[in-house]
């Protein structure tokens, strides 16, 4: 008895000792979960505004959700994040040429965050949030996009927009004919009967990239100098030297301090028509002693180096830095792809990015020492437009004590701009687009010879196919014409008969 006794005291004993054990082992694993579903902690806030747009980026302790949404009268838009608390400073965003007027924030059930934007224009938002990369932590980003505004400052004139679009549809349709060009027409075509028309003499435009903006600084130098701002300064000089010169227009892609993504970078540059695409960057090591001007241009087929490699790699990935998310990196995927598949001309583009490249490597070694004496090639994202020529250009290596002290030197900085600049001027002035401005002026400072005749006013193609006694054909191979459309001031030359 005495000893059935001890034996049922020692199991009671055990169980509550078990007992005890579960209960702080369940006490600690749902410590342990509750602290790991706890909503993060807004650590910062930052706001950039683009003309098409502003966003906002909360910075996150952890990981978080949020529940945006908007509210009318007056118009809101409310940002709650649950079992969350508040750490930054609202009141030290600047709002200035943004949609929102005033932010607001206070507690929410209790123990969660709410954060207000009042609106001073309509918006369409976004939201999404990124996981930690090189630059940040967790991060909900707001975007507040802007219907039917543009992305740059100053877009093209719709009448330039509408012809340089008969232009680029003129040279796929030739692509696209290959040597079917050089047939006769169908009994059905035009045969050359429209009267000439007034030449357009428009401008060539050239897109201004400048890298990075918003929360991706891209490369910091020694003194703490920010790649994202030196390449704006350059580009803007860039832009200002190119509207300067009569039969050219700049379109900047970015003019303030703020990003895009690169996808986007492109599609604005094929939205503005441009003829020629140029992106500006500064490089970096994570040595003090590489320095000197580089040119990169796209490749197909690998990159021509492994540096050209690397920097492609780290180029494309500030769309991890800079906050796009999957959506926005591919709204253009259609366009794009559309693109590649109808346009045969990317052979012809790259081959006219390399040319223009070794004319603006050129004028660079006259004004900066060269890192790479050729052209570069690899896969940048942002110079992926297959009918824009493009370049990017490393203006300097940051990472570089002295090269960072000249990149912020006004003086440096434009003489950069004015080398980038005459490259592209030369090759312009050597191969203009045909309704351009340069092609009108190159055509009336030549002098018709026997063999070439300058059209009048009220000329058809026909006509003076007739009145010089050679087929229309012939006359229109002899001057690489697609269709009938000719222009006052234009000279053909007449093949012999």
């Amino acid at each position: 008895m005495v000893v059935t006794a001890m034996v049922t005291r020692v199991k009671a004993i055990n169980r509550r000792s078990i007992r005890r054990r579960v209960c702080c082992v369940v006490a600690v694993l749902s410590a342990s979960f509750g602290t790991s579903l706890q909503a993060a902690t807004v650590e910062g806030m930052r706001l950039w505004a683009a003309p098409d747009h502003a966003r906002l980026v909360l910075d996150l302790s952890g990981p978080a959700s949020a529940n945006v949404f908007s509210l009318e009268s007056p118009d809101r838009l409310v940002i709650d994040l649950d079992e969350s608390q508040l750490e930054a400073d609202p009141d030290s965003l600047a709002l200035d040429d943004s949609a929102i007027s005033t932010v607001r924030t206070g507690t929410r059930n209790g123990n969660g965050l709410r954060v207000v934007l009042e609106l001073n224009r309509e918006v369409a938002p976004r939201h999404f949030t990124l996981t930690p990369n090189d630059q940040y932590g967790h991060r909900l980003v707001v975007d507040l996009e802007y219907p039917g505004e543009s992305a740059v400052e100053n877009p093209i004139d719709p009448i330039e927009a509408m012809i340089r679009d008969q232009e680029m549809e003129a040279q796929r349709a030739s692509a696209r004919l290959g040597d079917r060009q050089q047939a006769s027409p169908p009994a059905d075509a035009p045969r050359g009967s429209e009267e000439a028309k007034p030449h357009p003499r428009r401008d060539i435009i050239i897109a201004v990239d400048a890298g990075h903006g918003g929360e991706d600084p891209g490369a910091i130098g020694p003194s703490g100098t920010r790649e994202k701002d030196v390449v704006l300064d350059i580009s803007q000089r860039l832009a200002n030297t190119i509207n300067a010169v009569d039969g050219f227009k700049a379109v900047l892609i970015r003019d303030g301090d703020y990003y895009l993504g690169l996808r986007q970078r492109t599609q604005l540059a094929r939205e503005q028509k441009a003829d020629f695409f140029v992106s500006i960057h500064a490089d970096a090591f994570n040595s003090p002693r590489p320095q000197g001007s580089s040119v990169y241009a796209l490749s197909q087929r690998g990159a021509t180096s492994e540096t050209a490699q690397w920097l492609a790699d780290s180029e494309n990935r500030s769309d991890l830095i800079g906050g796009v998310d999957g959506n926005l990196s591919l709204r253009d995927k259609d366009q794009v792809l559309r693109g590649v598949l109808l346009d045969l001309t990317m052979t012809a583009t790259l081959n006219d990015s390399l040319s223009i490249g070794g004319q603006v490597l050129d004028q660079l070694g006259r004004v900066n020492r060269l890192h790479k004496s050729r052209v570069e090639q690899a896969g940048f994202m942002v110079l992926k437009s297959p009918d824009i020529p493009s370049l990017l250009i490393e203006t300097g290596f940051i990472s570089n004590p002295d090269e960072e002290r000249r990149l912020r030197d006004p003086v440096h900085q434009q003489q950069i701009a004015e080398a980038v600049f005459s490259g592209l001027q030369s090759h312009f002035e050597r191969y203009p687009p045909p309704a351009s401005l340069l092609a009108w002026q190159r055509d009336n400072q030549r002098r018709p010879s026997g063999d070439e005749y300058r059209i009048q006013s009220g000329d058809t193609l026909s006509a003076i196919a007739v009145r010089h006694g050679v087929p229309i054909n012939q006359l229109k191979q002899a001057n690489d014409l697609n269709g009938d459309v000719i222009r006052v001031g234009q000279v053909l030359r007449i093949p012999s008969s």
